[in-house]
């Protein structure tokens, strides 16, 4: 099969369309852990929330980037390393 910027893009080593898939174990615990900071609105809870929150999705964006099974996903894990940082400040 001839690799081309599609395939690259889009294909995983098996050759399949790979544009989402299920979430890994940081994906869950930072989607879980920022809609409890929503719940609640503050204090040391929201403030542990908050980290834990913050290093989980930082973690899978970083996972996303360097292990990521074609362009489209280390794509998505550049932008989501890019939102991360730029809404902390």
């Amino acid at each position: 099969m001839e690799d081309n910027l599609f395939d690259k893009t889009f294909r995983d080593s098996e050759g399949n369309i790979v544009i989402a898939q299920p979430p890994n174990l940081p994906l869950i615990v930072g989607i879980t852990t920022t809609v409890l900071k929503l719940i609640i609105p503050s204090g040391n809870l929201h403030t542990g929330l908050d980290a834990i929150a913050f290093g989980s999705l930082f973690t899978w964006a970083w996972q996303e980037l360097f292990e990521g099974v074609n362009y489209f996903r280390r794509s998505l894990g550049l932008l989501g390393l890019i939102g991360l940082i730029a809404l902390r400040f």
